[in-house]
Protein backbone atom coordinates (compact mmCIF):
# COMPACT_ATOMS: atom_id res chain seq x y z
CA UNK A 1 0.00 0.00 0.00
CA UNK A 2 1.33 3.10 -0.67
CA UNK A 3 0.32 7.11 -0.50
CA UNK A 4 -1.00 8.83 -3.48
CA UNK A 5 -1.30 8.69 -6.78
CA UNK A 6 1.00 6.29 -9.11
CA UNK A 7 2.39 8.94 -10.61
CA UNK A 8 3.21 10.94 -7.85
CA UNK A 9 5.18 7.98 -6.36
CA UNK A 10 6.91 7.46 -9.51
CA UNK A 11 8.33 11.12 -9.55
CA UNK A 12 8.66 10.77 -5.83
CA UNK A 13 6.48 13.57 -5.14
CA UNK A 14 4.17 14.05 -1.53
CA UNK A 15 4.18 16.04 1.70
CA UNK A 16 7.31 17.69 2.45
CA UNK A 17 6.14 17.21 5.94
CA UNK A 18 7.08 20.66 6.47
CA UNK A 19 3.39 22.61 6.82
CA UNK A 20 2.46 21.15 9.96
CA UNK A 21 5.29 22.92 11.51
CA UNK A 22 4.69 25.93 9.82
CA UNK A 23 1.45 26.21 10.35
CA UNK A 24 1.95 25.76 14.52
CA UNK A 25 4.25 28.19 14.60
CA UNK A 26 1.94 30.75 12.87
CA UNK A 27 -0.46 29.94 15.25
CA UNK A 28 1.79 30.08 18.62
CA UNK A 29 3.19 33.42 16.97
CA UNK A 30 -0.65 34.96 16.45
CA UNK A 31 -0.96 33.67 20.38
CA UNK A 32 1.67 35.32 21.43
CA UNK A 33 0.91 38.55 19.21
CA UNK A 34 -2.62 39.12 20.86
CA UNK A 35 -0.87 38.40 24.26
CA UNK A 36 1.81 41.10 24.03
CA UNK A 37 -0.40 43.46 22.29
CA UNK A 38 -3.10 43.39 24.91
CA UNK A 39 -0.31 44.26 27.29
CA UNK A 40 1.07 46.89 25.50
CA UNK A 41 -2.55 48.47 25.29
CA UNK A 42 -2.71 48.09 28.60
CA UNK A 43 0.79 49.77 29.83
CA UNK A 44 0.35 52.35 27.13
CA UNK A 45 -3.19 52.99 28.61
CA UNK A 46 -1.86 53.17 32.75
CA UNK A 47 1.09 56.02 31.75
CA UNK A 48 0.47 59.45 33.39
CA UNK A 49 1.57 61.08 30.49
CA UNK A 50 2.62 60.36 27.30
CA UNK A 51 4.95 62.81 26.26
CA UNK A 52 8.63 62.11 25.11
CA UNK A 53 10.48 61.77 28.58
CA UNK A 54 7.73 59.55 30.26
CA UNK A 55 7.55 57.39 27.62
CA UNK A 56 11.65 57.26 27.67
CA UNK A 57 11.49 56.38 31.15
CA UNK A 58 8.85 53.82 30.76
CA UNK A 59 11.30 51.98 28.08
CA UNK A 60 13.99 52.22 30.51
CA UNK A 61 12.04 50.04 33.15
CA UNK A 62 13.30 46.21 32.13
CA UNK A 63 9.58 45.23 32.98
CA UNK A 64 8.40 47.73 29.67
CA UNK A 65 11.99 46.83 27.35
CA UNK A 66 11.40 43.03 27.76
CA UNK A 67 8.10 42.37 26.66
CA UNK A 68 8.66 45.29 24.04
CA UNK A 69 11.36 43.34 22.36
CA UNK A 70 9.44 39.86 22.68
CA UNK A 71 6.16 41.86 20.59
CA UNK A 72 9.09 42.82 18.06
CA UNK A 73 10.54 39.22 17.72
CA UNK A 74 7.49 37.18 17.48
CA UNK A 75 5.60 40.25 15.35
CA UNK A 76 8.28 40.54 12.41
CA UNK A 77 8.59 36.32 12.73
CA UNK A 78 4.66 36.62 12.03
CA UNK A 79 4.78 38.76 9.42
CA UNK A 80 7.30 36.85 7.68
CA UNK A 81 5.70 33.02 8.02
CA UNK A 82 3.33 35.06 6.59
CA UNK A 83 4.42 36.35 3.57
CA UNK A 84 6.30 33.35 3.17
CA UNK A 85 3.10 31.18 2.49
CA UNK A 86 2.04 34.15 0.32
CA UNK A 87 4.95 34.31 -1.95
CA UNK A 88 4.97 30.06 -2.55
CA UNK A 89 1.51 29.86 -3.19
CA UNK A 90 1.66 32.63 -6.14
CA UNK A 91 4.89 32.95 -7.18
CA UNK A 92 6.84 30.25 -9.44
CA UNK A 93 10.56 30.55 -10.76
CA UNK A 94 13.43 32.26 -10.41
CA UNK A 95 11.29 35.51 -8.98
CA UNK A 96 10.02 33.46 -6.10
CA UNK A 97 13.42 33.03 -4.82
CA UNK A 98 14.50 36.40 -5.24
CA UNK A 99 11.16 37.30 -3.49
CA UNK A 100 11.77 35.24 -0.53
CA UNK A 101 15.83 36.64 0.05
CA UNK A 102 14.24 40.06 -0.43
CA UNK A 103 11.72 39.22 2.29
CA UNK A 104 14.01 37.57 4.33
CA UNK A 105 16.10 41.02 4.13
CA UNK A 106 13.44 43.17 4.83
CA UNK A 107 12.09 41.44 7.89
CA UNK A 108 15.45 40.76 9.46
CA UNK A 109 16.60 44.47 8.57
CA UNK A 110 13.44 46.19 9.93
CA UNK A 111 13.17 44.10 12.98
CA UNK A 112 16.93 44.67 13.82
CA UNK A 113 16.58 48.67 13.72
CA UNK A 114 13.24 48.09 15.92
CA UNK A 115 15.08 45.97 18.50
CA UNK A 116 18.22 48.01 18.04
CA UNK A 117 15.88 50.94 19.05
CA UNK A 118 14.50 49.92 22.27
CA UNK A 119 17.95 48.49 23.62
CA UNK A 120 19.35 51.91 22.87
CA UNK A 121 16.42 53.22 25.52
CA UNK A 122 16.60 50.75 27.60
CA UNK A 123 20.24 50.81 28.39
CA UNK A 124 20.88 54.84 27.80
CA UNK A 125 20.56 57.71 30.65
CA UNK A 126 17.83 60.28 31.15
CA UNK A 127 16.07 61.43 27.82
CA UNK A 128 17.96 64.81 26.67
Amino acid sequence: MGSGTPVGRVRGLGSAKHGTQHWWQQRLTAGANIFLMAWLMVAIARMPAYDYASVHLWLQSSWAAIPMALLILSVFYHFRLGLQVVIEDYMHGESRVVTMILLNLFTFTLGGIALFAILKVAFSGAPA
